[in-house]
């Protein structure tokens, strides 16, 4: 069901107000999702060139005010990837001490062209949400190992901090080259923070190397008049008033039900900070389409003003179409 987007009703979503209509919100959905819903097909292997008309045209179509891209080809050269169900975070990492890193092969920023967020035809109000090539604390977990860390945390502390410091300004720099073009419409800092039940990192270490860079980087977003929003799985209570009040967030995204399901995080910080999405993902897999509609239709009941319905994560391809439709429905159709 196409709808005319607006943009503007993420806006209001972000300064915790009333939307002039229900509005969706997701970081991204999945390859035949996409194709599907633009009525086009991928290219094998296809570039960012490729792929971003796609996803604009599947946003559009699913009825949402935005479209999800990447800004360039920017990424850090990381351990191969394997097809497995599991993976470990410390295997084959590429950067796991002071020789690994002065011998890395450092990707520059300004050497990966962002001219594609400019150079694309965008429907009348609608805009792009650019996102990252992982987050700071992901990126330091993928370089060094994530056991491997936590142990240099102890023995190698100027390792750390110098690890985290090129990640933060590689990244800030990639938002940064980012926003200076017209179609963007807010930012979305991608960082996994946590475990079900605590952080990656102690609390004063997400103080000492993470929170620093996503200071940074929200600034250089509120600058160019930007919002910017934060996509961290895992446990956040601890981190919640850090995101709101010193790093400034202007929404918060991912939520799942065995940690804090969406509805009681929008009562406890629906006031201070945007709600964005959390219908479990696993409620969207398991359950009827009729009781993800009944909730969906719930949770936009409760969440009024400052609050846009959308998954507690993404919409990978293990999702039942009828399931994400059902959620979707309940902005679509009511």
């Amino acid at each position: 069901m196409n709808r005319t987007p607006e943009f503007q009703n993420i806006l209001n979503i972000l300064r915790r107000e009333a939307p002039n209509r229900r509005t969706l919100f997701e970081f991204f959905l999945n390859p035949s999702l996409y194709e599907k819903l633009a009525g086009a097909k991928f290219a094998p292997n296809p570039s960012l060139a490729e792929v971003i008309p796609i996803v604009i045209r599947a946003f559009f179509a699913a009825g949402y005010d935005y479209a999800t891209v990447l800004g360039s080809g920017f990424q850090f050269d990381s351990r191969p990837k394997q097809r497995l169900s599991t993976q470990s975070q410390n295997a084959n990492a590429p950067v796991p001490d002071r020789a690994a890193f002065d011998a890395y092969d450092w990707p520059d920023p300004d050497a990966f062209d962002c001219g594609i967020l400019e150079d694309i035809d965008m429907p009348d109000g609608m805009k792009l949400m650019v996102y990252g090539p992982g987050g700071v604390l992901e990126n330091a977990i993928e370089l060094a190992g994530y056991e491997n860390l936590c142990i240099k945390i102890y023995d190698d502390l100027q390792f750390v901090y110098d690890l985290f410091e090129k990640i933060g300004q590689s990244l800030l720099r990639y938002y940064q080259n980012c926003i200076r073009h017209n179609n963007i419409g807010l930012l979305m800092v991608n960082d996994d923070w946590g475990f079900k039940t605590q952080t990656m990192l102690s609390l004063p270490h997400m103080r000492a190397f993470v929170f620093p860079w996503h200071r940074k980087i929200v600034e250089a977003g509120h600058s160019a008049g930007l919002p910017v929003v934060l996509h961290s799985c895992g446990y956040c209570e601890d981190t919640m008033d850090t995101i709101i009040d010193d790093l400034k967030y202007d929404g918060k995204h991912s939520y799942e039900d065995n940690i804090l399901c969406v509805e009681e995080s929008y009562k406890r910080w629906g006031g201070r900070i945007a709600i964005l999405g959390g219908i479990d993902l696993d409620f969207v897999c398991s359950k009827t389409p009729d009781e993800i509609r009944a909730r969906s239709l719930a949770m936009l009941e409760l969440g009024q003003k400052g609050y846009a319905l959308g998954t507690g994560n993404s919409v990978p391809e293990y999702v039942p179409e009828e399931n994400y439709f059902a959620m979707t429905s309940a902005v679509l159709k009511d």
